[in-house]
């Protein structure tokens, strides 16, 4: 069976096409192919998983009025055009029975592509609220994933299947690992561990609001694994502070967690409610249509996280960090409420869909 994948852009879309691609290999004989966005972060992650990828040239829109943005905006319809003429030559020479896209620009391309070549396709979407580039897809998709219920206000409901988001295997374990976590991190298990986590690139605002209040984390006896992202430096040095670039080992960090901060985009959320922890979630205000604070909701609206708004972060979020590990009640409501919400087998499931999809072609 030959397989192709598509889609990218952040960790958030590249993570689950992973998982699926997994999944699909441990119940099968299957060629996988990915299909990305030359320049992004697929291109490094997907071949380090061990799946060959394609780059497309395609970028997406800007949403800022900067003259930056204006000029690559300028740019887009000749990348689009292009990239469309680049997918159906992949799909014309790879052939694949079928075709998943998981969202970002560069999963656009490919499924209109095969749509045109009526080669079957399956949308995963992540988010509560969907993307463009898979609402302008679904109409004419055969099945679509999905993760929250409410869905068919952007999708067909005939087609819609709930099977929450795919994660890393290894995220499943985290609780079995927490001394070999402590290790890896060089902390005490016998202290409470703050997990700070911007998503892979980072969060400027989570950043500045610890650092801001570094002296209350250092005098609160709590230990601290912060992922700052690559383009955040601090000088910040602390016997019980672990402070990194990137969390590669994020089974390890979430075992290790007492309480974890992190952005509300769907892998993140996923993934806090397979470990069930008790999360301050602060929804990133760059993302199209604020998604990520629609996310969050559907965790706060039952008692299953807490939130602190990205203005407000800067004055409110160590405080609200502090408060939250001190109660240990609240904490247990918090992670009993989130692992209600937690789908252990998505990739399975949505790898399921996939066969039946090819099956009922043959």
């Amino acid at each position: 069976m030959k397989i192709i994948i598509s889609g990218g852009g952040t960790g958030g879309h590249i993570f689950p096409a992973i998982a699926i691609a997994n999944s699909l290999k441990s119940k099968l004989s299957a060629e996988i192919l990915f299909v990305g966005a030359n320049g992004r972060m697929e291109m490094e992650k997907v071949p380090q998983a061990g799946y060959p990828i394609k780059g497309l040239n395609i970028a997406g829109i800007q949403r800022s009025l900067s003259l930056e943005a204006i000029k690559k905006n300028l740019l887009f319809p000749f990348k689009l055009i292009s990239s469309l003429s680049e997918a159906k030559n992949i799909v014309k020479n790879f052939k694949p029975d079928v075709v998943i896209g998981v969202g970002g620009y560069a999963s656009g391309p490919i499924l209109w592509a095969a749509q045109n070549l009526r080669i079957p396709t399956l949308i995963q979407e992540q988010n509560s609220y969907a993307g463009l580039t898979n609402k302008l897809l679904a109409r004419r998709a055969n099945k679509i994933c999905v993760a929250y219920e409410g869905m068919e206000k952007y999708f067909p409901k005939d087609k819609i299947v709930i099977t929450g988001n795919p994660v890393r295997k290894d995220i499943l374990d985290a609780d079995l690992v927490k001394l070999a976590g402590c290790v890896h991190f060089k902390i005490n298990p016998q202290l409470k561990t703050i997990l700070v986590i911007g998503g892979s690139l980072g969060a400027k605002t989570i950043n500045e609001a610890i650092e801001n209040d570094i002296e209350k984390l250092k005098n609160s006896g709590f230990q601290l694994i912060w992922q700052t992202g690559k383009n955040f430096n601090t000088s910040i040095q602390f016997p019980k502070f672990n402070i990194l670039p990137f969390i590669k080992e994020m089974h390890w960090a979430y075992a290790c967690a007492d309480v974890v901060i992190s952005r509300a985009g769907a892998l993140s959320i996923s993934e806090l409610a397979l470990v069930g922890k008790p999360a301050i979630l602060v929804p990133s205000p760059n993302v199209s249509e604020d998604h990520q604070t629609k996310n969050a909701m559907a965790l706060v609206e039952k008692n299953a996280a807490l939130l602190v708004k990205d203005s407000n972060a800067k004055t409110e979020l160590v405080d609200k960090i502090l408060a939250l590990i001190a109660q240990e009640d609240l904490c247990n409501s918090l992670k009993n409420n989130i692992l209600k919400m937690g789908k252990p087998n998505a990739s399975d499931e949505i790898a399921n869909h996939i066969l039946d999809l090819v099956g009922n072609q043959k």
